[in-house]
C-alpha cells in the first residue's frame, strides 16, 4: 500500500465495486495470462479467493508452495525471481519476511504483489475499505483499529488516508505501528495513536481489530494475552463507537480473545463480506496491474 498512489488506490476501489456488482461483464478479460501465487505461510481466504479472482477472469494461476521452491535455502529469492518472470506475466508473494519480495522485485520488471509480509497486508486492506465503502463513503470517515500495530494495521492505515479517511489506533505500549508508516500515513491524512481503546473507538465509522499473536508470534502468545487482554472488542466497545459502527476483521479471528463472539454474529459485523470481497479486491488489482 506504501506504492499505491491515492488516485490509483481510488481506480482499484471503483474496479473492484464494477466487478463485484457485474462479474460476468470482466468475465475471461485477462484471457492467455499467466500468474504464480506463492505461499510461504498458511492460507485460506489469500489462496482461495487469488486463484478463483485469477480463473474467473481467465488467468492460469500456478500456485507454488514454499515446500517445492525452498525460498532463501534452495535458491535465493532473486534467482527465483529471475526465472518466475520468464513463465510468468504477475507473481503474488504470501512471505514471512518483507525484504525477500524486495529481493525479487529489484531484480525483475513483472508486477509483484505482496499477499502478506510482516510489514505489509496491502490485498487486505483493499477488501477492507471496499467494505467500509458499502456501508458509507470512505471519505471523512474514521476507523478504529483496536491491538497490534502490525502489518495489517500498517496497510489499512496508509489506504484509509489515501482514500480520504482518518484512523485512531490504540495498543498496549510497545505495540504501535513502525514510525515510518506513521510518517507516510500522516503525508496523506489524520492518524492518531494512542493506548487507550476506548478513546479510540468513541465515535467510529468502523472498529476493526485483528488477532493478538500472527503466524510466527506462537511463541509470544501467552504474554500478549497479558497484553492485549484491555483491547478486546466487545459490546462495551461497540456502544462507545455508536449505533451504526460495522465491526471489521481481517479473519481468522481468535473468539473469546481479541473479539467476543456477541461482536462477530452481531448485526453491526461485515467481517464475512470482507472475507468475499478479498476475492473482488485481487480482480480489480489484477484489472490494474494487467488489463
Amino acid at each position: 500500500m506504501a506504492d499505491v498512489s491515492p488516485e490509483d488506490l481510488l481506480r482499484i476501489l471503483d474496479l473492484g465495486a464494477a466487478v463485484k456488482a457485474d462479474p460476468e461483464a470482466y468475465r475471461s478479460a485477462l484471457a492467455g495470462r499467466s500468474i504464480g501465487l506463492f505461499f510461504q505461510k498458511q492460507s485460506l481466504r489469500t489462496w482461495v479467493s487469488c486463484d478463483v479472482a485469477a480463473i474467473q477472469l481467465g488467468i492460469h494461476p500456478i500456485v507454488i508452495r514454499n515446500e517445492q521452491t525452498g525460498l532463501g535455502t534452495r535458491e535465493t529469492p532473486a534467482d527465483v525471481g529471475r526465472v518466475l518472470e520468464r513463465y510468468l506475466d504477475l507473481l503474488g508473494m504470501r512471505v514471512f519476511d518483507h525484504a525477500d519480495l524486495t529481493a525479487i522485485d529489484e531484480v525483475t520488471a513483472m508486477p509483484l504483489v505482496n499477499l502478506l509480509s510482516d510489514r505489509e497486508h496491502p490485498c487486505q486492506a483493499v477488501a477492507d475499505i471496499m467494505t467500509l465503502a458499502e456501508h458509507r463513503p470512505v471519505a471523512g470517515s474514521r476507523i478504529a483499529f483496536l491491538g497490534d500495530g502490525n502489518n495489517v494495521c500498517h496497510s489499512l492505515m496508509l489506504a484509509t488516508v489515501k482514500a480520504g479517511g482518518s484512523m485512531r489506533i490504540a495498543t498496549p505500549p510497545g505495540y504501535e505501528p513502525d514510525p515510518s508508516f506513521l510518517e507516510l500515513a500522516s503525508r496523506h491524512g489524520s492518524v492518531e495513536v494512542g493506548n487507550d481503546p476506548m478513546a479510540a473507538a468513541e465515535g467510529a465509522d468502523a472498529v476493526y481489530t485483528d488477532v493478538w499473536a500472527s503466524m510466527g508470534q506462537e511463541q509470544e502468545a501467552a504474554l500478549r494475552r497479558r497484553h492485549f487482554a484491555s483491547f478486546q472488542v466487545d459490546d462495551r466497545v461497540m456502544a462507545v463507537a455508536g449505533g451504526d459502527a460495522i465491526f471489521l476483521h481481517c479473519l481468522p479471528a481468535h473468539r473469546g480473545e481479541e473479539v467476543t463472539d456477541a461482536v462477530m454474529e452481531s448485526s453491526n459485523s461485515r467481517v464475512f463480506d470482507q472475507a468475499e470481497n478479498r476475492l473482488h479486491a485481487f480482480k480489480a488489482i489484477l484489472l490494474h496491474l494487467l488489463g
